[in-house]
C-alpha cells in the first residue's frame, strides 16, 4: 500500500506520522511546496493552480489515496483535486476537528491561520457542529511559518500571543493548521491554567490517517513489519526530509524507517 500527502510545507508530517503509526507497512509519498507557501494569503486561483502542481507529482508515484494534509488547500481546492484525481486515487481532505471538540462541552478555541479565522468556512463549521457551546476563534499569525523554519523563539512568541486571546476557561482547543500539530505540546502548555482541568487539544491527523485507509479498504494493522519507502518532494523535486522537520518528533519517526534502507 501507497500513501500520499500533500500540504504546503511540512505541516504533513502529523498526519504522514499517523498513517506510519496505524500501517507501519505503508509506503509514503510525502509531496509540498517550499517555494510556494504560505498558501494562505493566496487568491484561489493561484492556490488551486499550486495545488494541482503538488498533486499531479504525488499522483504520478501512483498511490492508492492521497491526503490533502492542509486545512486551507482542503477549503479552496479539494473540489479541484477530485475532479482531477478521483475515482483514480481517493483524495482526503482535512477538516478542523470542531464536531469532537464541540461534543466534549466548551468553552472551545479555534486557533487558525489569520485567513482561516472568521471565515465562512470555518463559521460555517462553527455553525453546523459546535450548537451552542462558546467558541473562541483565535488567529495566529506567524505560527505556521514559525513551525516550518523550525524557528524555536519565533513560535515561543506565535503561542504566547495566540494564548493571550484564549479565554482561560477553555476546556478544549482546535488545532486547525496542521503545522500547530507538530508544536502541539508547547501550545498545552501556554494555555493551561493553574487550577483548571487539563485543557484537551483536538488535531486532524489521526482521523485523516484513518479516513484514508477506510477509502482504500486496508484495515489498520500497527504490528505490521515497518517499510522503508519513503518518497520526498519539495516544489516538484525529490530531495531529503528537509532539516527543519527533523526537528520534530514525527519528522524523525519518518527518518528513522528510511534510514534502515
Amino acid at each position: 500500500m501507497k500513501i500520499a500527502l500533500m500540504d504546503s510545507g511540512i505541516g504533513l508530517l502529523a498526519a504522514a506520522a499517523a498513517v506510519r503509526r496505524l500501517r507501519p507497512d505503508a509506503a509514503l509519498v510525502l509531496s509540498s511546496d517550499p517555494d510556494g507557501m504560505p498558501w494562505g494569503p493566496r487568491t484561489t486561483d493561484d492556490l488551486t493552480t499550486r495545488a494541482l502542481a503538488v498533486a499531479r507529482v504525488a499522483a504520478a508515484h501512483r498511490p492508492d489515496a492521497l491526503i490533502v494534509a492542509c486545512n486551507t488547500a482542503s477549503v479552496h481546492t479539494l473540489p479541484a483535486l477530485r475532479a482531477e484525481l478521483e475515482p483514480a486515487v481517493p483524495v482526503i481532505g482535512t477538516v478542523p476537528a470542531i464536531k469532537p471538540a464541540a461534543a466534549g462541552g466548551g468553552p472551545v478555541a479555534i486557533w487558525a491561520t489569520p485567513a482561516t479565522t472568521g471565515s465562512p468556512y470555518q463559521r460555517g463549521l462553527i455553525r453546523d457542529f459546535a450548537g451552542s457551546v462558546d467558541v473562541t476563534e483565535v488567529p495566529c499569525p506567524g505560527l505556521a511559518d514559525a513551525v516550518q523554519h523550525a524557528d524555536e523563539d519565533a513560535v515561543d512568541r506565535a503561542v504566547a500571543a495566540a494564548a493571550a486571546l484564549t479565554p482561560a476557561d477553555v476546556r478544549a482547543v482546535v488545532l486547525g493548521c496542521t503545522h500547530y500539530e507538530l508544536v502541539a505540546e508547547r501550545i498545552r502548555a501556554a494555555v493551561q491554567r493553574p487550577g483548571r482541568p487539563p485543557v484537551r487539544l483536538y488535531g486532524s491527523a489521526d482521523a485523516v490517517a484513518a479516513q484514508a485507509l477506510r477509502r482504500t479498504g486496508v484495515p489498520a494493522d500497527p504490528a505490521a513489519p515497518p517499510s522503508t519507502d519513503l518518497t520526498v518532494i519539495l516544489s516538484g523535486r525529490e530531495a531529503a526530509l528537509p532539516t527543519a522537520a527533523l526537528t520534530y518528533a514525527e519528522g524523525r519517526l519518518l527518518a528513522a524507517a528510511a534510514a534502515t534502507r
